[in-house]
């Protein structure tokens, strides 16, 4: 189960072209005649313009230019953290996850392994707040892990804060590679949410946070067609921390052996080519778009490309935030934390900072 998480790859020198750009001001203006391929013809452009063009193409991240070590190694989050090693980094963060949700077991009251469906791994863990109140807010937590590691048993920390402050946590166990693939852990997530809907429907609002592979998931729950389904949740708020929404890149690498995604499902499972649908079904949701300092540069701009996608798209309501001095463990962590910068921005989007 480790061997994909614990594989160290070796690192790529760095051979981008020097900054074409250098001293670029005096020449800015000087004429330069260059051929234009359509419609084949010669055109005379400032030469400063010419060089701006050439130092876009030269410092553009483009994943599609990568050798295999170097897009693995893009995408292997163990290699980026600046706290220890890579093997270090994946049996800390399991520790702190197992760790915070024992925490949550012994200060909420739970329901644990409630069914959502009919799969062994269809089922939810519920942590109930001791309260009164009507005014009652429920998170669901989506666990990353590469869609092929960890499970719900070690994603309960997140509500050590919350049930303080009066919100139900529920984390949804989903069936992981290589049981399941890509098309049916996005099925199950989609009808965790109806169910979970119909079984709290006294709730007063609901929100979504996802980390790493679960915050694709949950980027696909707010791009779903709900006409498919017997109700329509109004979803608050998302969380998506250090996602990936784009599976293109990942196809050729370690990350897809065992899910076997083909092309085909790589596309209709992207959330960054599914945001017309999501204008259309989560209008009405503050999205929040968070990454680690540390996370890789191809991490980094799959949270930042899809930000500027949905920061591009009227109507819909995203923010950007780039948590520093933390890496892609470390971020969602910390969330056991109640005065932790994430923590605070969920309570406050609820209601009950």
């Amino acid at each position: 189960m480790e061997t994909f998480c614990l594989r160290t790859l070796g690192h790529r020198a760095d051979t981008r072209p020097a900054d074409p750009l250098t001293h670029w001001t005096r020449w800015s203006f000087f004429p330069l005649l260059i051929f234009c391929p359509i419609p084949k013809v010669l055109c005379v452009v400032p030469l400063g313009v010419y060089l701006l063009l050439l130092h876009s193409r030269a410092t553009m991240s483009r994943w599609e230019d990568m050798n295999k070590d170097e897009l693995e190694r893009q995408f292997s989050p163990s290699q980026w953290s600046h706290r220890m090693s890579a093997d270090d980094v994946i049996k800390s963060h399991v520790t702190a996850l197992k760790e915070g949700t024992e925490r949550a077991r012994g200060l909420a009251q739970t329901l644990l392994n409630v069914p959502y469906g009919e799969s062994e791994g269809e089922k939810l863990d519920v942590y109930v707040p001791t309260t009164t109140s009507l005014d009652v807010p429920l998170v669901i937590y989506l666990h990353g892990g590469y869609w092929q590691f960890l499970s719900k048993e070690e994603s309960g920390f997140m509500a050590v804060p919350l049930v303080h402050k009066g919100v139900v946590v529920v984390a949804v166990g989903y069936d992981i590679a290589p049981k399941g693939n890509m098309d049916l852990m996005v099925s199950q997530v989609r009808r965790s949410v109806v169910s979970v809907i119909q079984q709290y429907s006294h709730i007063s609002g609901l929100y979504l946070c996802g980390h790493s592979a679960g915050a694709h998931l949950a980027a696909m729950i707010l791009s779903t067609d709900w006409s498919q389904y017997s109700v329509t949740p109004q979803i608050k708020g998302a969380f998506l921390v250090s996602g990936i929404y784009d599976l293109l890149p990942i196809l050729s690498t370690y990350v897809n052996e065992p899910l076997k995604m083909t092309e085909e499902v790589a596309l209709r499972n992207s959330p960054s080519q599914l945001v017309p649908q999501l204008k259309l079904s989560s209008s009405n949701c503050d999205i929040v778009v968070a990454v680690a300092q540390k996370d890789s540069p191809e991490f980094r701009k799959q949270s930042e490309d899809y930000y500027k996608t949905l920061e591009s798209t009227e109507g819909l309501k995203v923010t950007l935030e780039d948590v520093p001095n933390t890496d892609h463990f470390n971020i969602i962590e910390q969330l056991v934390d109640g005065d932790y910068h994430l923590t605070q921005l969920l309570l406050k989007m609820m209601g009950k900072s």
